[in-house]
C-alpha cells in the first residue's frame, strides 16, 4: 500500500510541477502566448521578457512554490527519504516537460514545452532544507551575481543547483544534516538544468547569448564611439 502512495507522490509532484504558471499570468496580463516570445519558455525570465518585471517576479514565485509542495506533500505522506527527494525532482520535470503543454514539432514529432527548471528546483532545495530554510541565503548571491554580474539567465539558472550541491554537502559532512540523499537531489537537478539550457550553453559559446547583466564599461565605451 505504501507503495502506491509513494508512487501517487511522485506523480502529483509532478502534475502540479507542470501547471504552466507563466504562460497563464503573461495571458492574463497581456493576452500573449509566453511560448512564441523569446526563448518560448514558461518560466519567470521570459515572463518577465513577455509582460514585465511583475509578471516575471509571480511566476517565479508560483514555480518555486511548485517545489517547496512537492517536498511538504512527500513528507506529510511517506517516511521514505528517497521519495521527499523524487518528489521535488519530479516537479521540477513537470515543470520542463509539461504534459499541459503537449505539441506536434515541425518536423512532426510530439514534445512537451515548459520552462528551464531554475524555480522549482531551488524551491525543492527550500523544501528539503526546512525549517532551516534560510540556510539556502548562503547561496542566494551566487544566481544573483551570475545574472546581473556576469549578465547571463542561463548562467545563473544553473547556480542554483551548484549552489544546492554545494550547501547540501557542507551541512551533511559537516553533521548538520543526517540526509546524504539531498546531494543527490542537488546533482539531479544540475542535470536536468544542464540539458534543458543547451541551446543556451551553445548560444552563449558561439557569443549569441542574451545579456541581462550590468556593465558600465559597456556604456562608456559606447558613449565615447559616439563622441568621435
Amino acid at each position: 500500500m505504501q507503495v502506491l502512495v509513494d508512487a501517487g507522490v511522485v506523480l502529483l509532484a509532478y502534475i502540479f510541477g507542470a501547471v504552466p504558471f507563466g504562460l497563464l499570468i503573461v495571458k492574463m496580463a497581456t493576452g500573449k502566448d509566453i511560448r512564441q516570445v523569446a526563448s518560448g519558455r514558461t518560466g519567470g525570465t521570459n515572463a518577465m521578457r513577455a509582460a514585465g518585471c511583475w509578471a516575471g517576479t509571480a511566476t517565479a514565485l508560483f514555480d518555486m512554490f511548485k517545489g517547496i509542495a512537492a517536498v511538504w506533500l512527500a513528507r506529510t505522506l511517506t517516511p521514505n527519504i528517497w521519495i521527499e527527494v523524487l518528489a521535488p525532482i519530479a516537479a521540477v520535470l513537470g515543470h520542463n516537460y509539461s504534459v499541459f503543454l503537449i505539441e506536434r514539432s515541425s518536423q512532426g514529432t510530439i514534445r512537451l514545452r515548459g520552462g528551464a527548471g531554475g524555480a522549482p528546483a531551488a524551491g525543492g532545495a527550500i523544501g528539503l532544507l526546512w525549517p532551516t530554510w534560510w540556510l539556502i541565503l548562503l547561496g542566494f548571491p551566487i544566481p544573483l551575481l551570475m545574472l546581473f554580474g556576469v549578465g547571463y539567465a542561463s548562467l545563473a539558472t544553473i547556480s542554483i543547483s551548484l549552489s544546492a550541491i554545494v550547501i547540501f554537502t557542507l551541512l551533511y559532512f559537516l553533521g548538520y544534516s543526517s540526509h546524504w540523499q539531498y546531494i543527490i537531489y542537488g546533482v539531479a537537478t544540475f542535470l536536468i538544468l544542464l540539458w534543458a539550457l543547451r541551446p543556451n550553453i551553445k548560444a552563449l559559446m558561439e557569443g549569441r547569448e542574451r545579456f541581462h547583466g550590468w556593465r558600465p564599461w559597456k556604456k562608456k565605451e559606447t558613449e565615447m564611439r559616439k563622441s568621435e
